[in-house]
């Protein structure tokens, strides 16, 4: 996959598919329009291409928005790479950008830069300023600019019966078994392991500090996780902890991971962490040694769930 920061930037010596969209959580319903689009492309000599905007849209035009994201941008682009498309449009979302009229966004982006002979959309979709123009108005331009247009029916799209919204919420209501079945893979927390307040370390449980840049990255619902995750070249399972220590005084929410078996430094590393079930809620315990004794039945939970699910 080649990726392209933007469309003026797009470079291929055959015409193209082309399908568009945010693409956020890259889930199941993503995936069947990817592998149609792939599938056309090898089918009739033409490259696949996927064009996704950054930032969301939503985060130029409603500032005040506090979107979360399933994904953040690097998330998103190691997901769409798997699905074998040959080319990644990141183009950037701009207040300039939205101001493109319908036939501008066609012309320009679409035939000029991207050369498009082929495009595959949802029945729904909406472009241009204002988001005024439809998949109708899309056909009548394919008459004029010469490209075929490929309808993504609702029928389609109820069949599979999966939104970002839904994962989205279903996140936040700690159901993380449920999203990663409408994802198709584990959700994931990505950041930078940095120096917490040691308290794990002093109940017997080292925990590893998880940092995470993008503000606008989902965190699902507090609570004890099931994770695991891979440590310079190692599988690794564990428990995680989000929220804020009520027990032990903590107000800032935090993540932390206590991975078994591991016994390493691992301050200042690039981490991901894949949330496979969540035990329970976090609450505030009597004393810290009922925290200690949960904490040992998460650890037990934990490890009989992966030995009956990853063994």
């Amino acid at each position: 996959m080649k990726e392209h920061k933007g469309a003026n930037s797009f470079i291929s010596e055959r015409q193209t598919v082309v399908t568009i969209g945010t693409f956020d959580g890259v889930h199941v319903g993503h995936r069947k329009i990817i592998e149609r689009l792939v599938n056309s492309a090898t089918a009739n000599n033409l490259d696949s291409v996927v064009l996704t905007f950054f930032p969301h849209p939503r985060m130029v035009l409603q500032q005040e928005s506090d979107i979360q994201l399933i994904n953040t941008i690097d998330e998103r682009k190691k997901l769409l790479e798997e699905t074998g498309i040959d080319h990644l449009v990141i183009h950037p979302f701009t207040h300039q950008f939205s101001r493109l009229t319908a036939l501008e966004f066609v012309r320009d982006i679409l035939v000029n830069k991207l050369k498009a002979k082929k495009i595959i959309i949802g029945y729904d979709h909406r472009f241009g300023r204002n988001r005024t123009a439809d998949i109708n108005d899309l056909r009548k331009f394919g008459e004029d600019f010469g490209f075929e247009v490929e309808e993504i029916t609702q029928q389609d799209v109820e069949q599979v019966a999966v939104s970002s919204t839904k994962i989205r919420n279903a996140l936040l209501e700690g159901k993380v078994e449920r999203a990663n079945l409408y994802l198709q893979h584990p959700f994931t927390l990505n950041g930078t392991i940095v120096k917490g307040r040691g308290i794990g370390k002093d109940l017997g449980f080292p925990t590893a500090n998880l940092d995470i840049e993008e503000e606008y990255k989902l965190i699902p619902k507090n609570g004890v996780y099931v994770v695991r995750s891979v440590i310079n070249g190692e599988l690794v399972y564990g428990m995680m902890n989000i929220g804020t220590n009520p027990t032990v005084g903590g107000k800032q929410k935090t993540i932390e991971a206590n991975f078994f078996e591991l016994d390493k430094d691992l301050y200042g590393m690039k981490l991901e962490l894949e949330l496979l079930v969540r035990i329970r809620d976090e609450k505030k315990f009597d004393s810290v040694d009922d925290l200690k004794i949960a904490m040992k039945q998460d650890r037990a939970f934990s490890k009989q769930y992966i030995r009956d699910n990853y063994a």
